[in-house]
């Protein structure tokens, strides 16, 4: 069959693209660049189940921590400060995990530390770790968040508390605290309708949650 001219062109083309492609490689093999990045790979797995194993034990150290309700204070101080190192290693191992920063927060919350807490969760919430988050996980850090801005007694914080509680609602619309929380913001900016929405849901969501039901009555719905 005979070879038209643009056929002829077109396996010359291919030819060519397939010579660059093995001396591509050949020059890579030469200077060890593919064992390099294995190797790289290698070593961030490594890293990465390091981190893991840190972030489990500082979970477990933070569940003793809040369950030892028989033990004296410094022994509850010991287990979170234990847990807050554990939670450390694991960010220094893999920055971009987000779940270790949430960790790091709720550590430092139970020691009282909120102003630190507020900013491991805005790590957590940062570009470079809110990825790994689900949407969920996202609008229940939103929540923590805003729970701890409230607990402030910064100026502004209501307004900042109130962005973070509307973003949460969207993204985890089955948090009735969350909702809850919302409704608290808008009463306490005097927006009694938006108020009433919020603990309208928060009650559907959790009938036995008694929060919302008084919210409801004290303003007169």
């Amino acid at each position: 069959m005979e070879i038209t001219e643009k056929q002829a062109m077109y396996r010359d083309i291919g030819l060519q693209v397939i010579m660059i492609l093995a001396m591509a490689l050949i020059f890579l093999s030469m200077h060890g660049i593919p064992q390099k990045f294995l190797a790289k790979l290698r070593f961030q797995n490594r890293k990465a189940i390091k981190a893991k194993r840190h972030f489990v034990r500082g979970a477990q150290l933070l569940t003793q921590a809040r369950s030892s309700k028989n033990k004296s204070r410094s022994a509850i101080n010991n287990l979170a400060n234990e847990a807050l190192g554990e939670a450390e290693k694991a960010i220094e191992l893999d920055p971009k995990d987000a779940a270790s920063y949430l960790l790091k927060a709720m550590i430092l919350d139970l020691q009282g530390f909120r102003t630190s807490a507020l900013e491991s969760l805005d790590a957590a919430l940062s570009p470079l770790a809110a990825g790994s988050l689900e949407q969920g996980e996202r609008g229940d850090a939103l929540f923590k968040r805003a729970e701890l801005k409230l607990a402030t007694s910064e100026r502004g914080r209501v307004d900042s508390a109130l962005a973070d509680l509307t973003e949460s609602v969207i993204l985890s619309p089955k948090n009735a605290k969350a909702w809850c929380a919302l409704g608290e913001c808008y009463e306490g900016k005097k927006m009694d309708e938006e108020a009433k929405k919020a603990y309208k849901e928060a009650h559907e969501l959790a009938p036995q949650y008694s929060v919302p039901v008084e919210a409801l009555n004290r303003l007169g719905s």
